[in-house]
């Protein structure tokens, strides 16, 4: 006579509790413009507000590397890389149009 198995209940598993997700930003800027300035002035108002100590910013001056550019096909400057979290997202401009670059950085939803 075959065995017969019991049903048992699978127990819910507790969720594991979520890291926030760490972002890893960079500027590429063309020497100290005050557009780049401003870029750059605009985007830490930005992550001070919405990422709090969940961020760094790497800028980088393609008057200095310009061999930097080629990696992450920047076209024109200032523009801004998001790597992290994926998938990359690239905003070009001064970052003045706060609701639109929070949108490109997916940190609001589009209405």
């Amino acid at each position: 006579m075959p065995k017969i198995k019991k049903k048992t209940r699978a127990r819910p598993r507790k969720p594991k509790p979520l890291k926030p997700e760490f972002w890893k930003l960079r500027l590429y800027v063309a020497g100290q413009t005050p557009k780049s300035i401003r870029a750059f002035a605009n985007l830490e108002v930005l992550c001070e507000k919405h990422l709090k100590g969940r961020y760094r910013i790497e800028v980088i001056d393609l008057l200095e590397n310009p061999q930097m550019a080629r990696g992450d096909q920047i076209v024109a400057v200032p523009t801004l890389v998001r790597d992290l979290p994926g998938p990359v997202r690239k905003i070009i401009g001064d970052l003045s149009n706060t609701e639109r670059t929070l949108i490109g950085l997916a940190l609001q939803p589009i209405v």
